[in-house]
């Protein structure tokens, strides 16, 4: 009888298995990508890095719907970030360009990248455990990882559709990979995208949308890709705006309240 109950104690469900799968996936294919760089298969390792950004956003909400987080899950999916989002992307673009153009002072900018990354990640794990008001799950401080990671290799993107020499510069693409490592290692808002609510009568609309997407997906990717980089960045203003307004009404509501207070200490 206490054999059978260690047994099933020592046993997991495959169910609580399935987010760190994914999360091993995605830890696989950022390396995957630096591989397809060596051997000059960019698109590939663009696309690898892409595939481990997917698989990132999924393995989070597979362990909230199937109840299994767990602090190694958690661990790993740190190491997988800081790998697919931080190691890769440096190391691709430094095969691609910064090596040729700028030798040594290119692997500096890729070590930056990368660092800044691994302060992002860390930062984003030791707030987790702080108070924080409700709203400010809307928002990332910083861009996220994976965001960094794909808006990084925005120029490798156009040049897959563009023959202007401009987007293979190295000097350009250090310039970007050292604003992304600034955006990335700041305290900038950025939106999250899990906590968008959309309302019912756009639910429609949105898939019609999604539909859209997918077809432009498949004729013109890189593009679509290059598309939506572009518009990420553009909603970074409006974060800044929406989050300093919501702060100012978090203290405006404090302060009333520590001023209730007194005056019922007053009162007493």
């Amino acid at each position: 009888m206490l054999l059978g109950r260690r047994r099933k104690l020592s046993e997991l469900p495959i169910n609580s298995l399935i987010p760190n799968m994914l999360t091993t996936l995605a830890l696989c294919a950022g390396l995957t990508s630096v591989r397809f760089a060596l051997e000059d298969k960019w698109q590939l390792a663009v696309a690898a890095i892409l595939v481990a950004g997917v698989l990132d956003g999924l393995d989070g909400r597979m362990a909230r719907l199937l109840k299994g987080s767990s602090k190694f899950g958690a661990e790993l999916d740190s190491l997988s970030d800081f790998v697919s989002f931080g190691v890769a992307p440096a190391l691709v673009l430094y095969l691609w360009t910064l090596d040729q153009g700028l030798g040594n002072f290119g692997w500096i900018i890729a070590l930056v990248f990368t660092v800044s990354c691994g302060l992002r990640l860390a930062r984003f794990n030791a707030m987790l455990d702080e108070d924080q008001p409700a709203w400010e799950a809307r928002y990332f401080t910083g861009i996220a990882a994976p965001a960094g990671a794909s808006i990084s290799l925005l120029f490798i993107v156009v040049s897959f559709y563009s023959d202007a020499e401009i987007f293979q510069s190295a000097i350009l693409n250090a310039g970007w990979l050292l604003l992304m490592a600034f955006l990335m290692a700041s305290r900038i808002p950025t939106f999250s995208i899990k906590r968008i609510r959309v309302a019912r009568r756009f639910i429609m609309p949105m898939l019609i949308v999604v539909g859209g997407l997918a077809a432009v997906m498949a004729s013109y990717p890189w593009e679509l890709l290059t598309g939506v980089a572009l518009v990420y960045l553009a909603t970074i203003p409006f974060a800044i705006a929406t989050h300093r307004r919501l702060v100012r009404e978090e203290v405006r509501k404090k302060g009333s309240v520590d001023l209730e207070t007194e005056k019922e200490k007053l009162s007493k």
